[in-house]
């Protein structure tokens, strides 16, 4: 007897295949038929006139404290998101923790919980504090070369001695042994923006020799540092050189010199793939970006020895005027400072949902003065103007880039509902399935689903999930794609897509009747055959 059979539903399988109509039974936390299925089962649901589909697994999130402050947080859950990857940018900024790293947890989680203390100081402990909190979905950790690097070397602006990588390099091992199912690195931010290609081949091996991914927030997406086509080469570089699956993060062309040339960036990994380097990437639908102030605004120059170095430099009038000359260029290819938008601000949440410009007038300044001033009260985020359609057309028309939000699971209610954050955290799949299939018709839905499931499944090397066939684990969904919507903006960004009718965890309902169900099926994820 089987636990669930789903009957009469459409199956879009994962694989990019046709769709086709049959049944689908779930046994424990598993599938055990697809067909035509004349047993029994303690629950039915007809699914007539709607799409059976595997859970959608999103590559790219910064949920890495999302649970521990509340585990029923479920803005990926109600888009049919059944898998989150964290630790992505570099920052695992949960593990590893010493002196060097908790201001960076604190910075984070402080403003949802200042209360929360870690009790771990590694990936092993990270990963049982999550086990033991529980979640709507399943959680996979990656280990960040910028959290790993603060570690052993603070924010020191300067290359590794041998024994720092060789200390680096068995966080990494140590970590991936445990249960983190890939690394990642975070070239633009400080203290990954300090390193030499070098350092980053060697700290990537351990993931190549143990067949994980290597995902990277490169070095550069616009006319900063190395440059964006240097940025993806380097990318490649690791790849050719450790043998590592690489998985470029959230693709983009950004600023005026690079708008309309995102289709340049897929014939670079082409090639590349020709050549036998494993490379793909991941994206989300939109315009706007979203990164912290510091991310968004400073040289990285100004960062090199933290905030507060940072703050003290702001202090000496002829260091601040440079400072602020840089920030123009930052404001500038973002399509001005309209598009610099304030998300998160606590010192002042009147702040958040408005325009650098705004601010400024207000404030009676120019907007670079005043992202100088915000940024001295509070490291808060933006949401940019950074992109435009025509590349994110280009690129996400690639058979091998994955769908990712870059968001983090949220909730509407309780700490996790604070700021004015990118719509993704809310929206990512559905504007996929409302926009990009339903009305543009920029995918079909197979092709879709598939860089929702099965591709990015690929990417992590999963074995049992990312699709609807027998032995795959039941992370299944239920719905009909012409009721699937996205109902936020960036003025009002906490509000739950709609759509899903079903959708079961690890052969568990989690939402049913389009809504969560209040259980925690959810699983923390340390082996590739979880």
């Amino acid at each position: 007897m089987f636990d669930l059979i789903i009957r009469n539903g459409t199956v879009v399988d994962g694989t990019g295949s046709a769709r086709f109509k049959t049944d689908v039974a779930i046994k424990g936390d598993s599938v055990a038929a697809v067909g035509e299925i004349t047993g029994e089962a303690a629950r039915e649901i007809d699914a007539t006139g709607k799409v059976v589909t595997p859970g959608f697994i999103d590559l790219h999130t910064h949920s890495d404290n999302s649970f521990l402050i509340d585990p029923y947080a479920d803005s990926k859950l109600t888009q049919g998101v059944t898998l989150e990857l964290l630790g992505n940018c570099g920052m695992s900024y949960c593990a590893p923790f010493n002196d060097n790293t908790l201001d960076e947890f604190r910075s984070r989680t402080d403003k949802y919980d200042p209360d929360y203390t870690p009790d771990w100081s590694d990936m092993d402990g990270y990963l049982t504090a999550l086990e033991k909190s529980g979640s709507t979905i399943n959680i996979a950790a990656q280990i960040g070369h910028g959290s790993v690097r603060r570690t052993v070397m603070g924010m020191e602006p300067r290359m590794p001695t041998p024994e720092e990588i060789d200390r680096m390099s068995g966080i990494f091992a140590d970590s991936l042994d445990a249960g983190a199912l890939g690394m990642s690195t975070g070239l633009w931010y400080s203290p990954g923006s300090y390193s030499l290609a070098d350092e980053v081949i060697a700290v990537t091996q351990p993931a190549a020799d143990r067949g994980k991914l290597y995902s990277s927030h490169i070095r550069s997406e616009a006319d900063d540092l190395s440059g964006l086509f240097p940025a993806h080469a380097e990318a490649i570089e690791v790849g050719r050189r450790t043998g590592a699956r690489i998985q470029i993060s959230h693709v983009k062309a950004v600023g005026p010199k690079f708008w309309g040339r995102g289709y340049e960036l897929i014939e670079g990994m082409e090639r590349a793939r020709e050549e036998g380097i494993d490379v793909a990437g991941d994206q989300y639908p939109y315009e706007w970006s979203s990164t912290g102030f510091s991310g968004a605004m400073f040289a990285r120059w100004a960062l090199v020895g933290g905030r507060q170095a940072t703050i003290d430099r702001l202090a000496d009038a002829d260091t601040r005027a440079q400072v602020r000359a840089d920030v123009t260029y930052y404001i500038n290819r973002n399509h001005s400072a309209e598009g610099c938008v304030v998300s998160s601000f606590p010192p002042d949440q009147s702040l958040e949902g408005r325009s650098l410009q705004d601010i400024a007038d207000e404030w009676g300044c120019e907007p670079e003065e005043a992202a100088l001033r915000l940024y001295e009260q509070s490291d808060g985020n933006y949401v940019l103007h950074s992109m435009e359609l025509q590349d994110i057309d280009s690129i996400a028309k690639w058979g091998l880039m994955s769908i990712a939000s870059d968001g983090s699971s949220l909730r509407d209610e309780g700490p996790l509902s604070s700021g004015k954050p990118h719509p993704r955290n809310y929206a990512t799949n559905s504007v996929i399935i409302e926009q990009f299939v339903e009305q543009r018709g920029l995918f079909t839905l197979e092709e879709a689903i598939y860089k929702m499931t099965a591709l990015p499944a690929s990417r992590l090397n999963l074995s049992k999930r990312g699709r609807i066939a027998i032995g795959q684990k039941a992370d299944v969904l239920v719905f009909d794609p012409a009721n699937v919507k996205q109902h936020n903006d960036f003025v009002n960004p906490h509000v739950y897509s709609t759509g899903m009718d079903y959708v079961f965890v690890n052969g568990k309902p989690a939402l049913e009747n389009g809504k969560p169900n209040g259980e925690l099926p959810g699983k923390v994820m340390r082996s590739l055959d979880d």
